[in-house]
Formats: C-alpha cells, sequence, structure tokens
C-alpha cells in the first residue's frame, strides 16, 4: 500500500469536508433564518413538515445536523413530537438532493468553482456575494476533494490484503449496513459519509452490493446520532429520538428483507443500466464493478434516494400512530412526561380576537396549574429529598418559561388587530398574570435551589424552624391555589387573599425574628440561619406574585 496514496486519499477527505462545510455555511447564511421561522411555525399538517425538514437538510448540506436542530426545537416547546417525527422524515429526502450533488464528480468544473469561490470572496463587497463566493468554493473543493479521495483509494483498493479484509469483514451484509452507520455516526454527516463510500465502491475497495447497504445503513446512524442530542434533554425530545430510532431500524429490515428487488429498482431507475445490470444482479455479493466512477456514484446517489422516499411513503402515514403508541411502548413516558409546548394556541386564529383570546385564557390556566403542581412537588422535598422530583420541577419550570414566551408573543400579536374596549383592557392584564407566574416559578426554583443546597451541605434546621416553614407554606400554598383559581370562581377572594398576604407578612416577621434568637442562643448554625433567611424570602416573593394575579383579574371584573 503505498503511503502516497494513503496521503492523497487523506487529503481528499479533508478537502471535501471542508468543501461541505463551506457550502453548508454559504446555504445557511443566504436563507438560514427563513427556514428558522418557517420551523417554528409549522403547524400539525405532516406533509408540510416533512417539506420543512427537507428544506433544512438542503440548508445544512447534512441530515445529521438537521436531525439534532430538529430535537433542539423539540426540547425549547417550539414543535411537538408529531410535527418533529415529519421534519425528521423530511430530512432524510432533503439530504438526497446533496448526495446527488456529489455524485455528479464534475472534475471540470471544480476548478472554475473554486477560482470563482475565492475571486467573490476576495474582491466582492457585497455581502450577498460574500455568501455566494462561499457556495462555490465549497462546491469546487467538495468535487476536487472526491477526486484525491478515489485516486487515493484505487491503489489501496487493489491490493491483495485489503481485498482479501475487505472480503471478510463485509462476508454479512447486516456488518455493511453497521458500518455505514457507525461511518455517518463518527463523521456527523451523512452527505459526507456517502462521499466516502462513493470513493470506496468506485475505487473497487467496496463491492457494490456492499456499498448499497453502506448507503441504507446511514440512516441508522444519523437516528442514533439524536440519541446522543437527547441527553439531559426533555422526555418529549427523548421520546423523539426513540421513536425516530425505531423508525429507521424497520427502514432497514424492510429494505433488507428485500435487498435483491431494491439493488434491482436501483439499477431501473439509473443511468446506461444495461452496462452493469448483469454483473450487479448475477454477482451481487462479489462485485467490484469496471465501471466508470461517476456511473457508480449515480447508482449509490440513487440507492440513497430511492431509500429515502421509501421512507417517507410508508412511515410518513404512521407518524400519527407511533407519536400515540409512544404512551404505552416507551417506559415512563405517561408518568412524569412534560411537554414545554403550548397545547391551545393557535397562530391561524390571531385574526379572530374572541378565539384567540379564549385560547390564550386556557393556556394561561395551564401555565397557572403547572407553577401549582410545581410548588406541592417543591414543598414534599422539605420532608424527603428526592433527585426524581427534582428533575420534575425542573422541567415544570422549562414549561413555564415557553409558556411565558408563547404566551406573551401571541397576545402581542392579537393586541395588534382591531379590539373593542373590553378585550383591549383584557390583554394586558393576561400578560401581567402570565408574567406573575413566571415570577412565581422563578421563586419555587429559588425554594428548590436552597433545598439542594440544604442537602448538599447537610444542613439541618431545628424543629421549630420547620414547624414554622410548615405554616409558612400553608399560607403560601393557599394563596397561591386562590391564584390559580378558575374564572368565575374569584368572586370575593381578593379579601382572602389580602388577609392571607397578610398572615404571610406577620410570619415573616416573627420567623426572622425567632431565626435570629435561636442564633444567638447557639441553636442554629449560621450557615443554616442564612439559608433559612433566603427560604422565608423566596416564600413572601412568591406570596406577593400570586396577590398581584388575584388583584389584576379582579380588574377584569
Amino acid at each position: 500500500m503505498p503511503l502516497s496514496s494513503l496521503s492523497e486519499a487523506l487529503g481528499g477527505l479533508g478537502l471535501f469536508i471542508l468543501g461541505m462545510k463551506t457550502m453548508s455555511e454559504g446555504l445557511q447564511r443566504i436563507s438560514g433564518e427563513r427556514f428558522r421561522f418557517a420551523l417554528e411555525r409549522i403547524t400539525g399538517n405532516r406533509f408540510a413538515a416533512a417539506l420543512i425538514g427537507s428544506g433544512l437538510a438542503v440548508l445544512l448540506q447534512s441530515s445529521t445536523t438537521a436531525s439534532v436542530i430538529v430535537i433542539g426545537f423539540v426540547n425549547a416547546g417550539l414543535i411537538s413530537l408529531y410535527q418533529a417525527l415529519g421534519v425528521l422524515l423530511g430530512t432524510g429526502l432533503g439530504a438526497t438532493l446533496a448526495v446527488q450533488f456529489i455524485a455528479f464528480q464534475s472534475t471540470i468544473f471544480a476548478f472554475p468553482a473554486i477560482l470563482a469561490g475565492v475571486l467573490l470572496r476576495s474582491f466582492s463587497k457585497k455581502r450577498r456575494n460574500l455568501y455566494i463566493g462561499d457556495l462555490l468554493l465549497g462546491a469546487g473543493l467538495v468535487f476536487f476533494g472526491m477526486r484525491l479521495l478515489e485516486n487515493g483509494l484505487i491503489p489501496i483498493g487493489q491490493s491483495a490484503v485489503i481485498q482479501g479484509v475487505s472480503t471478510h469483514v463485509f462476508s454479512w451484509r447486516g456488518s455493511s449496513v453497521l458500518i455505514g452507520a457507525i461511518l455517518t455516526l463518527l463523521i456527523q454527516s451523512n452527505s459526507v459519509a456517502t462521499g466516502v463510500i462513493i470513493a470506496m465502491t468506485g475505487s473497487g475497495l467496496v463491492n457494490f452490493g456492499d456499498g448499497i447497504a453502506m448507503i441504507v445503513g446511514e440512516s441508522l446512524g444519523i437516528a442514533a446520532f439524536t440519541l446522543f442530542a437527547t441527553i439531559n434533554g426533555t422526555p418529549a425530545a427523548k421520546r423523539t429520538a426513540y421513536l425516530y430510532v425505531t423508525i429507521s431500524l424497520l427502514a432497514v429490515v424492510l429494505t433488507l428483507l428485500a435487498f435483491p428487488l431494491f439493488v434491482k429498482a436501483v439499477v431501473l431507475v439509473s443511468p446506461d443500466r444495461d452496462t452493469i445490470t448483469a454483473d450487479l444482479v448475477n454477482t451481487l455479493s462479489s462485485a467490484r464493478l469496471m465501471a466508470p466512477n461517476s456511473l457508480v456514484a449515480r447508482h449509490l446517489a440513487n440507492a440513497h434516494t430511492l431509500f429515502n422516499i421509501f421512507s417517507i411513503i410508508l412511515f410518513l402515514p404512521l407518524i400519527g400512530f407511533f407519536t400515540r403508541s409512544s404512551l404505552f411502548t416507551l417506559p415512563g413516558a405517561r408518568k412524569g412526561d412534560i411537554e414545554p409546548r403550548p397545547h391551545f394556541l393557535d397562530w391561524r386564529v390571531i385574526n379572530t380576537p374572541m378565539l384567540a383570546l379564549m385560547q390564550a385564557r386556557n393556556e394561561t390556566r395551564r401555565m397557572g396549574e403547572t407553577a401549582l403542581a410545581m410548588f406541592h412537588e417543591t414543598m414534599q422535598l422539605f420532608n424527603r429529598f428526592d433527585t426524581t422530583k427534582v428533575s420534575l420541577v425542573r422541567q415544570q419550570e422549562e414549561q413555564l418559561d415557553v409558556l411565558h414566551r408563547d404566551i406573551s408573543q401571541f397576545l402581542v400579536q392579537v393586541s395588534r388587530q382591531p379590539l373593542d374596549a373590553e378585550r383591549s383592557m383584557e390583554i394586558p392584564l393576561l400578560i401581567q398574570t402570565v408574567n406573575n407566574l413566571e415570577h412565581m416559578g422563578d421563586g419555587i426554583m429559588a425554594v428548590l435551589t436552597y433545598l439542594t443546597n440544604k442537602k448538599e451541605s447537610h444542613i439541618l434546621f431545628s424543629n421549630e424552624a420547620m414547624d414554622e416553614l410548615k405554616r409558612l407554606s400553608d399560607a403560601t400554598v393557599a394563596i397561591v391555589t386562590l391564584a390559580i383559581a378558575e374564572e368565575g370562581d374569584e368572586g370575593d377572594l381578593l379579601p382572602t387573599a389580602r388577609q392571607l398576604k397578610d398572615e404571610v407578612s406577620l410570619l415573616e416577621e416573627l420567623m426572622h425574628r425567632n431565626h435570629v434568637l435561636r442564633m444567638r442562643g447557639g441553636f442554629c448554625s449560621v450557615d443554616a440561619g442564612l439559608l433559612y433567611g433566603d427560604i422565608i424570602v423566596a416564600f413572601t416573593k412568591i406570596t406577593d406574585h400570586a396577590y398581584a394575579i388575584i388583584k389584576s383579574r379582579r380588574e377584569l371584573l
């Protein structure tokens, strides 16, 4: 194996990866924000979701990166599990455009594209021309790097030792699929992985059938990479990744079961099929085809396209079934599964203020219920610290943040519509309520942080201190519950809320005074005293925000 050939292959791979990265950056800068906005505004239409996913994969030149972005959107609560599955299926189809582009292997185009890209980047003053320069420079480097990679692999592929090892490694079709998945997982780009597989097959290092199997295995690598993207993510994001892996695995298994038919379909839709049909069909498992590299590349690119079309046709109509079944098939999906996204808001009804405000009120009520549940979960930690409950409270806080953002944006858009006086007054009060609920969540998270510090620092409170905290907690729970009461139930709640607020203020003064006395008497350490005081302040702030909610709702009556 000549060292120069290996060096040429590695250099070509480096140029190829650099070209893909440069081309992707150029595309993103030209139209990236449009796709991000479109992804945020996806409706429940599965076909629209798949179309957006295809566009995102084309933009990024990698369905792997696109899939990670989709998982991030699920984490942020911008799209649902149902929508995410549609987008993820679409990313595979979008990536086929990049693969088809790579398969052209036009070295004649490479050098003029590199020259044009360098000139635009060096001498153009317009930002858009600079981005186009990145696009052309990246495309040229892709073609040039592919040619160097193939030329370097040809002598390596002709080595008897390498051919023997290759035959042994690829003796089982499943191993080809697994290697394709691992290659995609390591490179983190199925477009680049496809380019490498094309070069390996065109140089004779891998036979044609195994090259197609490696192309099929790429989808497993992409799906597996999304699992890593869900580490420390929300349950909704993890469910999305699990389902995506399941769908990819099913698609691969079905393709392998009908592999000879799949290969015949690839040959049927590819150019010059008569040139290689006999070799391909008759000696599929061991054929190292003596065909032009461009012809091999075109067949492998078509295999990639057919596989993704097959996946979309078969599984896109079933994403509703997969979404519903995940509640029963995935462990722990029903218990403690919080999806941080609105359930009631529909941006399509903005032009109908009456309906839009009704949706906003429902979502605000849901936000309040989340805050109340979050408070109860945190109070239970005083008696027994449980890391599972800590994780649940943090998920609830993420949900509050998402709902605060989305409800506020929704109400601002509604306020720009023609409104009568009553509804014009309701919008700022709803925004104020949402803000107070979010601040309540911040106060609850402060209590959670103090309890975590208490556990980690092994700080103990006296029995008297714990009894006082219990009284303060009960009064705070009472006023928070009043703040989350259903609309129409708050008739005379303001006097009751004022009484509870005064009770909390008196308890605060009493607890601070007793707390100082305990510290002076040596019954309480300085660290415990400081932490105790912080918890009291956090409870007081939660009470203030709950009272503000009740007061603002009273103004609306």
